[in-house]
């Protein structure tokens, strides 16, 4: 019992922090159609703004600052770099995005060189919220779901009952009437994706102290948020916010787990690869069964759990 509630908070907290990151991506692909390879590297730019910001100034401010910085870079490059890429195609978008992915790597090693930075919870957080029968669960985990909570709650009052979340849905779905309304439909756009990179910085400053902010932490993530938005369904956020507590607490659970899946295949078996699969544990599979779990998903329901078929 003490195993299954422990692994289901840390599973709830790291789902969370998956969705804070891959609600962003679900938010520009969804609103513009544009599948931005860079969004993690967004996630790490927050992560080493955030250090930079709490060295001198403490991170609660970094907290507040870090997300706007972002999402200002983001509004940057939709305005002066994806715009200007997207009278070419959905093709050029990609190759502008994964190009851009690689370049803000190269930034962060000049910058910050190619070795993980301290930057570290902070002392009024790095405590005990409460013990689960012999187990302490963090302060900042707490914080982590709460964050991620308010986020997700925010941001669906923003796009269902505000003028500028109506504004938003118009202009992705009848942009030329949104326009002859005398809405800018550019800049909504250059909004939206300054939206979703500020909601991949705010990611950075919470989840970059909680694992470690170093310069292959974009690659990391971004192959398990395109993992999380995939299963999801393009574009839905309740499709975001299932998969990634799914795939939390699924990876959760597996690390602790020393079961042997594939026992069956060792005994009698010829072939040495066999045998070796045999010998695995769950807990060694951890790392790949969100990528398991994808191809059954592209199998089985292709548009994912919660995303809307197109006719």
């Amino acid at each position: 019992m003490e195993f299954a509630l422990i692994s289901l908070l840390n599973g709830a907290s790291y789902g969370m922090l998956l969705f804070m990151l891959s609600s962003g991506l679900t938010l520009i692909f969804g609103m513009m159609g544009v599948l931005n390879f860079a969004h993690a590297s967004f996630y790490m730019l927050g992560a080493y703004f955030a250090f930079q910001v709490s060295s001198s100034l403490g991170w609660w401010p970094a907290l507040l600052m870090v997300p706007l910085l972002v999402g200002l870079l983001g509004a940057g490059v939709e305005r002066f770099g994806l715009r200007r890429v997207h009278r070419f195609g959905h093709v050029a978008e990609l190759l502008f995005t994964f190009g851009l992915a690689f370049m803000i790597e190269e930034i962060v090693h000049l910058a910050w060189g190619r070795n993980a930075v301290d930057y570290a919870v902070p002392a009024e957080l790095d405590g005990t919220l409460f013990t689960l029968f012999n187990t302490a669960f963090p302060v900042y985990r707490g914080l982590m779901i709460v964050v991620s909570a308010g986020m997700m709650a925010t941001l669906y009052l923003l796009l269902t009952r505000t003028r500028i979340g109506l504004i938003i849905q118009a202009a992705l779905t009848h942009p030329e009437m949104a326009e002859s309304l005398g809405h800018n439909v550019p800049r909504v756009f250059m909004l939206t994706f300054g939206m979703g990179c500020a909601m991949a910085g705010l990611a950075g400053v919470i989840g970059g102290n909680a694992f470690v902010t170093e310069p292959s932490m974009a690659a990391a993530m971004g192959s398990i948020v395109f993992v999380v938005v995939v299963v999801g369904g393009l574009g839905s956020m309740g499709g975001a916010l299932a998969a990634s507590l799914l795939i939390g607490v699924l990876q959760t659970f597996a690390v602790g787990i020393e079961w042997r899946p594939l026992a069956a295949l060792g005994p009698g078996a010829a072939d040495s690869v066999l045998q070796q699969l045999a010998t695995l544990k769950l807990s060694q599979m951890a790392p790949i069964l969100p990528y398991l779990l994808m191809v059954a998903m592209l199998i089985v329901r292709p548009r994912g759990l919660m995303g809307q078929r197109e006719d």
